[in-house]
Order: C-alpha cells, then sequence, then structure tokens
C-alpha cells in the first residue's frame, strides 16, 4: 500500500513538474499582450477590430489543438514518427488537412462575425469583404506557426517528454505571440497602406486559396482525408458562435476597464493557461481512451484526478505570477494594486478551472462514444471554450471586486 502510495505522490509530482514547465512558457504570453495594449491605437480603426481578435486567438487554438492532439496521439501509438525526412503517410495528410482546415475556418470566422456583427456589434454589409480579406490574410500568416508545432512535438518525443502535456501549452503561447503580430501586422498593412498594403493582403489571401484549393483536389477521392475535413467541419461550426461570444464579452471588459493596460497585457496569457489545463486534461483522456488505458465513462474522471489537480495547482501559480509581472510591465507594482489585481485573478481562475475540467473530459467521453476522433472535437471546442469561460469569469471577477 505504501508503495502503491509513493508511486501516486511521484505520479502526481512528475505530472506536476510538466505542467509548471509547460504552463510557465504562458508567461511569455505577456509579449502578446503587450504587443496589444502598445498598439490600442488600431482599435480605432473599426469598430470590428478589437472584437475579432480573441476570435484570431480561439481559431488559432482551435488549429494548434486538432493539430498537437491529432500529432501526440499519433506518435504515442507509432503511426507517424518524429523526424520530417521519411516520415510515413498520414504525417504528410495530416499537416495537409491542417492547411485546408486553416482556410476554412477563416472563411466561417468571417461569415458569423458578419452575422453577430450586425446583431451585437453595429458593423454594416460594407464591412464583409474587408473581414474575410483581414481574417484570411492574417490566418494564412499563421501557417508558419503549424511547422513550429511539429518540430517542438517531434523534440519533445524524442527526449523522453510526454507531448500530451508539454506541446500543447507551449505551442498555445508561442501562437497567441505570433498570431497577435501577424494581427498587428495585417491591421497596419491594411489600415495604415492605403491600397498597396491592401493588394500585399489580397496577394497573400489568393495564394492561400490556390494552395488551398490545390490540395483539396488532390485529396478529394481520400475518404480519410474528406472525413478528417468532416469532422472539423462540424467542430469549426461549434467554435465560430463561441469564439463570437468571447469577443462580445471583452468588448464588455474593454468598456469598464478602459485604459486599464494591466489587463490587457495579461488577456492572451490568462486565457492560454486556462486552456492549457483543459487541453491536458482533453489530451490524456484521448491517449488513455485510444490505448484502451480508460473506459470511456463520465464517472471514471476519478482516473486522471492527479492531472486534475497538479494542472490546478499549477495554473494557479502562474496567475499569482501573472498578476506580478503584468503590474511590473505596466509601472504600477504597488501591493494594493498587486493584492486587489491577484485577487481578481484567482476568482476568475477559481470560477473557470472546474468548469473546463468538465468540459474537456466530458467532449473527449462522448466523441469517443459517438464515434469520431476525439482529437478533432476536444482540444480545439475545449481551447475556444475555455477563452469564453475565461473571458467571462474575468469579467464577473471584475464587477465582483
Amino acid at each position: 500500500m505504501n508503495d502503491v502510495n509513493h508511486s501516486s505522490q511521484d505520479s502526481f509530482f512528475k505530472t506536476f513538474r510538466e505542467c509548471l514547465l509547460s504552463f510557465s512558457f504562458d508567461i511569455a504570453g505577456l509579449l502578446a499582450g503587450v504587443i496589444l495594449a502598445s498598439q490600442t491605437n488600431i482599435f480605432s480603426f473599426s469598430p470590428w477590430i478589437i472584437i475579432v481578435y480573441p476570435a484570431i486567438l480561439s481559431a488559432r487554438g482551435m488549429i494548434g489543438g486538432i493539430f498537437t492532439g491529432r500529432l501526440s496521439t499519433a506518435l504515442h501509438v507509432g503511426i507517424i514518427y518524429p523526424k520530417f525526412i521519411g516520415n510515413t503517410k498520414a504525417f504528410h495528410k495530416l499537416f495537409e488537412a491542417i492547411i485546408v482546415t486553416t482556410l476554412m475556418t477563416s472563411l466561417f470566422m468571417s461569415l458569423t462575425a458578419i452575422v453577430f456583427g450586425f446583431l451585437l456589434w453595429g458593423i454594416s454589409i460594407t464591412d464583409f469583404l474587408s473581414l474575410v480579406l483581414f481574417l484570411m490574410g492574417t490566418m494564412a500568416l499563421g501557417l508558419t506557426i503549424s511547422l513550429i508545432t511539429i518540430i517542438v512535438s517531434f523534440v519533445s518525443f524524442k527526449r523522453g517528454l510526454d507531448p500530451d502535456v508539454v506541446v500543447y501549452p507551449i505551442m498555445s503561447t508561442t501562437a497567441d505571440i505570433m498570431i497577435t503580430v501577424f494581427y498587428v501586422i495585417t491591421a497596419t498593412l491594411f489600415f495604415l497602406f492605403g491600397e498597396i498594403g491592401r493588394n500585399v493582403i489580397v496577394v497573400i489571401d489568393a495564394s492561400y486559396l490556390i494552395l488551398s484549393s490545390f490540395i483539396l483536389l488532390r485529396n478529394i477521392h481520400n475518404r480519410e482525408f474528406i472525413n478528417d475535413i468532416k469532422e472539423v467541419l462540424l467542430t469549426l461550426i461549434i467554435v465560430a458562435f463561441i469564439v463570437n461570444f468571447t469577443g462580445t464579452f471583452l468588448g464588455k471588459i474593454s468598456a469598464i476597464v478602459k485604459n486599464r493596460r494591466e489587463v490587457y497585457t495579461i488577456y492572451p496569457a490568462l486565457i492560454d493557461t486556462i486552456g492549457d489545463v483543459g487541453s491536458v486534461v482533453g489530451s490524456v483522456v484521448t491517449t488513455r481512451l485510444a490505448l484502451g488505458f480508460l473506459n470511456p465513462s463520465l464517472i471514471a474522471i476519478g482516473r486522471i484526478k492527479r492531472q486534475i489537480l497538479s494542472s490546478w495547482l499549477a495554473s494557479i501559480i502562474i496567475f499569482i505570477s501573472l498578476s506580478f509581472l503584468s503590474l511590473l510591465l505596466n509601472g504600477v507594482l504597488e501591493a494594493s494594486f498587486l493584492i486587489s489585481f491577484t485577487y481578481i485573478l484567482l476568482i476568475t481562475n477559481v470560477i473557470a478551472i472546474p468548469i473546463i475540467v468538465i468540459i474537456s473530459y466530458t467532449i473527449s467521453i462522448l466523441a469517443f462514444k459517438g464515434g469520431f476522433d476525439p482529437d478533432n472535437f476536444v482540444i480545439p471546442i475545449e481551447s475556444s471554450l475555455a477563452d469564453n469561460v475565461t473571458t467571462i469569469a474575468l469579467f464577473v471577477a471584475i464587477l465582483l471586486h
């Protein structure tokens, strides 16, 4: 019995250390927040600019979630090798599917953004073309993130780390920084460089459209490829509505906090950390289901309690660190501000974590029992809902404070 308890403690602290290591990359997400906070002037270009930002983060998270989930599971079961040259057909088809999925995501996001724009944001039909060009250009540039994801996945697997625990947390932060830079670049080209800037975006969009069309036509008779796209489409429809609600609540937070740069600075890192906890739960569950180590039952959640508790504890440590660093970066680090801001963030954490753990686990089980590939659903939906849940939890915490 003592050996069992000792083994359980070792497992808990091993997962905690891995989570703390991978979650610590979320601190680098402050860079995305600093970039956003320093470029608040771009919000004046159009009423939809600030509102689509979380949609872009969430969409990139959805793509990254599908890719890292599928890649880590495939590495574990051996159908993809941790190398670029001489890899399997499954590896190449997965990467091609991500390219097509990214295009579909940007187009569908534009469509739903227009619908929400009419209903909630006060934008007109004339903004539709601008939205399509802007979102497609930003997401096209964001494809470079997928190449980095492959490198991180292969390196972590070769070094004996669990890619289910390590890869998505690292890449979600890296992706947030990179996609924020691409978001600012695209906005700057689109609104400050006039016709020349817009023509650059059009060329990027057209090239991406041609590449995606070629891949789709080449794989049109590949049943597995088409099934993957169909499953992703279902996820995409769900996520598209979720992320637009997220943007609406960010708009409400922006109206309350106005020019409090520490809130904008910390925002990408907060949603990253909550999403990372959900990704750990989701990745662990999908891998154990694939290997037959976990029964597809809602009551079996107790079998992964160590992963849940260790990742939650790691997230609390990260939240406290983020509070201190955000205030320090914005030059408002005082004891009263630190206590007040940390209190808001801990309320946000306590509200968001239990919700996202239950969501991630439930989606994993339901997708598996429904005969779907959980990797196409769990992290994409979980990460988008994490953005939504975190934004709403932050909104509630600010109101309660």
